[in-house]
């Protein structure tokens, strides 16, 4: 059935650094990390890892893990690639939104 809207896959495209609703992507990943608790707990395997392809592929679960590195104790130190994160634009980049 066709309905005429046209649907995308992700509307975070034109998404900036600040203006990320911090709270919102923590409650996501918090959300979903309770479920891959609950199925693993149920021994759910196969739903564990559809879950977990989920959480990692997420906007939310992207843009927090690069929100983590970034700005904690250790954000001077370079990684293995030897790259600074220290720039709104290059965070951005990481998690493929521009910035």
């Amino acid at each position: 059935m066709n309905t005429g809207v046209n649907v995308c896959a992700s509307s975070y495209g034109t998404v900036q650094w600040p203006d990320i609703d911090w709270p919102q992507c923590i409650r996501n990943v918090r959300r979903l990390q309770m479920r891959i608790v609950k199925a693993t707990q149920e021994g759910r395997w196969n739903k564990v890892k559809v879950l977990q392809r989920l959480l990692t592929g997420s906007f939310s679960g992207k843009a927090l893990a690069v929100k983590r590195v970034t700005e904690n104790q250790g954000k001077r130190t370079a990684g293995v690639d030897r790259q600074l994160w220290s720039t709104v634009n290059r965070r951005a980049k990481l998690t493929h939104f521009e910035g």
